[in-house]
């Protein structure tokens, strides 16, 4: 059966998370709480870092950016996703589609760059304290921020300009609650293979590649801590990299369920409902998993609101 058209589409259907009516009450109430929950809490953490002199270190410097990311994450793809539930519809324009897409791609990109050079600074703090503020300088930290910034501009870039080649047909459904990348490249109704194989091949190369420098960093830092004598230096060690190993868990972990889920077949509703999890849950619990472990931003988050963090 040829398809209605393989031009030009002037929008999208967005199929969110379910069709049942009177399931969309709960879903817009839930996902706004979450989204109000993962601004503040991340905008409390910045607060609380740019305003405390002593939280003004290198992994603090990434802890605020990695808030940042978080925000527009969520920022990129929920207030949309609020806004057809509340008015009951699910079109969102081929522009708006796209433009969602390259900062999608852009912030959560930047997510798993920050971990990874978040890794590599807990890996030169436990390995090589002496030496620690001499190698973490300012400028190699802004240097890394800059470099994590332009790949993920260019990888979002290089990965749009590939679905603006792609014709779609007339009636283009997304099963999902945003424009995720590969949903729009499987909607395409011309040739797609080609732009699915330089799709994820840029993917595996740019997306792919902070995840062996994580591997390394927590090896090294394993092994540095197993060569720790007592229990009490040990417990310290791992102890400054507890919160960041709990929240790579969380990120990579999720976002592995969302792949697996994605490989099966008939499995688009299923993957939609998986990558809430690294979309907005993960950004909304990495508030509360950093303070909630670290008593420098429990002081500085009592300092800034006044209420004591337990």
């Amino acid at each position: 059966m040829q398809p209605e058209n393989d031009t030009w589409v002037s929008e999208f259907l967005l199929l969110g998370l379910s069709k049942e009516p009177e399931l969309q009450s709960i879903i817009f109430g839930l996902f706004l709480s979450m989204y109000l929950i993962t601004v503040f809490g991340n905008l409390l953490i910045i607060l609380a870092i740019s305003s405390d002199f002593h939280l003004h270190t290198p992994m603090y410097f990434f802890l605020a950016n990695l808030s940042f990311a978080d925000i527009c994450v969520t920022s990129t793809t929920v207030p949309k996703m609020l806004l057809n539930v509340q008015t009951q519809s699910q079109v969102i324009t081929y522009a708006g589609c796209i433009t969602q897409m390259h900062f999608f791609i852009i912030f959560s990109g930047l997510d798993i760059y920050l971990l990874a050079v978040m890794a590599y600074d807990r890996f030169v703090a436990i390995c090589h304290p002496l030496q620690y503020m001499v190698i973490m300088n300012p400028r190699l930290c802004g240097l890394l921020l800059l470099v994590s910034w332009i790949t993920n501009v260019l990888h979002s870039l290089l990965q749009t300009s590939i679905v603006l080649q792609l014709s779609f047909c007339k009636k283009a459904e997304i099963s999902h609650f945003f424009c995720e990348l590969n949903q729009m490249i499987q909607l395409a109704c011309s040739d797609s293979f080609l732009y699915n194989m330089v799709m994820y091949f840029v993917a595996v190369l740019l997306g792919g590649g902070p995840l062996p420098g994580i591997l390394y960093s927590y090896s090294r830092i394993v092994s540095s801590i197993i060569g720790i004598s007592s229990a009490q230096g040990k417990y310290k060690a791992f102890s400054t990299c507890a919160s960041h190993l709990s929240v790579v868990s969380l990120f990579f972990c999720s976002g592995l369920g969302v792949y697996l889920s994605s490989a099966a077949p008939h499995s688009s509703h299923t993957s939609a409902v998986a990558s809430v999890m690294y979309t907005v849950v993960t950004p909304m619990l990495n508030p509360f998993i950093y303070s909630l472990r670290n008593r420098d931003i429990k002081r500085a988050l009592k300092r800034v609101t006044g209420v004591p963090v337990m």
